[in-house]
């Protein structure tokens, strides 16, 4: 029986991936930072973790469990994120860290802890980006940055785990049926403050914070394709998943970069002198 460690399971894709894996006959450790979460993903027949994934001495003890389990790790799903939204410069630097530290930072913490486990298997790394990643938007900066980065540093694992007989497989949704709008919305609430020079634009900001729910892909839709790519032979190097998730990326190739910024302007508000 394959054993799989996906991170951010409480809802959305991570518990629909963990269920999918389940009913595939996959072991699934499931990892959540809430107890009540941990104690539903139990409940659910999961191996479920309380695990704050950017808790070094949570991680040193999750590859402890893990490795007394004594099955090695045979796919690792890094899931875990949030979008933060707002103007990049209301959000700083503080916003910046908070969103990479997630994120980003997050997944080279849990897949150092769990790579002796991983090398053991030659396992499966899978990154979950994003097509804000490859598309950026206003009023989405440090989300879109943040995953941009998962591009990169899944492009430069993928050649350095090789060596070692192990794969990196980067997956960019597109708009999934999941609570990240709303999440979203109630973060860019947080954000939007009469004080900000961006103010008189807030309903483009309210925009942006629910355009990932544009006739959103039902999450066990999404997990399906993660786990049909996974079971092949040799998993794609890039999946892409979800409304919006092959033409989003067209669209930056293909648009004038000039045409594209007028486009996203007038989608967000941004096409009036403040």
């Amino acid at each position: 029986m394959p054993v799989v460690l996906i991170t951010g399971c409480s809802s959305g894709i991570g518990r629909a991936m963990a269920d999918a894996f389940k009913a595939s006959g996959h072991e699934v450790w499931a990892t959540a930072r809430k107890t009540a979460d941990v104690q539903a993903l139990a409940a659910a027949g999961f191996q479920a973790v309380e695990l704050d994934v950017n808790d070094s001495a949570a991680l040193e003890q999750l590859a402890a469990a893990l490795d007394r389990h004594g099955k090695g790790l045979d796919v690792l799903i890094n899931n875990a994120g949030y979008g933060g939204i707002g103007p990049l410069l209301d959000g700083g630097v503080e916003g910046m860290r908070r969103q990479f530290e997630t994120n980003v930072f997050s997944i080279v913490g849990v897949t150092r802890a769990l790579f002796p486990l991983l090398r053991r298997n030659k396992g499966l790394v899978v990154n979950i980006g994003s097509v804000s990643g490859v598309l950026v938007t206003p009023f989405g900066g440090a989300y879109c940055a943040s995953k941009a980065a998962v591009h990169a540093m899944s492009e430069a694992l993928r050649m350095e785990l090789a060596p070692f007989g192990m794969r990196v497989m980067e997956v960019q949704p597109g708009a999934i049926d999941t609570q990240f709008a709303r999440n979203a919305s109630q973060a860019a609430e947080q954000v939007i403050h009469e004080s900000s020079p961006w103010w008189p634009l807030r309903e483009g900001i309210r925009a942006r914070a629910n355009a990932s729910q544009g006739n959103p892909t039902p999450a066990s839709d999404f997990a399906r394709d993660v786990l049909n790519a996974v079971q092949k032979d040799k998993p794609p190097r890039l999946l892409r998943s979800g409304n919006g998730s092959r033409a989003l990326p067209l669209m930056e190739r293909l648009l004038p970069t000039a045409l594209l910024e007028r486009i996203l302007s007038r989608r967000f508000k941004l096409n009036q002198p403040l």
